[in-house]
């Protein structure tokens, strides 16, 4: 399970939103081998005078931060990242540097899920790739 919010400034995020999510989502199913149906993205628009980020990005500056279950291996991790800043700059024209991206993991028992917890969820995908 995982579910991903999306930051950046309004402007930039709202017109490619779509498709953006259709490249997060294809990345989380390569490097996560996750299923096509399970898919939970929120964005989250800043506002330009709002949203103050480092120095040398532009302000197609984005945040990616995904909850998910613990399990996934470094390999299978690092593999997201660079799936994801290859194909944010290839299909979105926003460059590695303009992207940063964060997981928090948490034990299967410390989410509610479909009215269980996590842990006594009937998976349709393995977590541990």
């Amino acid at each position: 399970m995982s579910q991903i919010k999306i930051f950046g400034i309004r402007e930039e995020l709202y017109p490619i939103r779509e498709k953006l999510s259709e490249v997060i989502h294809s990345c989380i199913m390569e490097a996560f081998q996750y299923p096509a149906d399970k898919k939970a993205h929120r964005f989250i628009y800043l506002e330009a005078d709002s949203f103050y980020y480092p120095i040398g990005r532009s302000q197609k500056y984005t945040i990616i931060e995904i909850s998910l279950f613990e399990g996934r291996s470094i390999e299978a991790k690092k593999n997201l990242y660079n799936l994801i800043f290859e194909h944010f700059d290839k299909q979105l024209g926003i460059g590695s540097t303009d992207v940063e991206i964060t997981l928090f993991e948490t034990p299967m028992h410390n989410w509610g899920i479909r009215g269980v917890s996590g842990d006594e969820l009937l998976l349709n995908y393995n977590v541990n790739v």
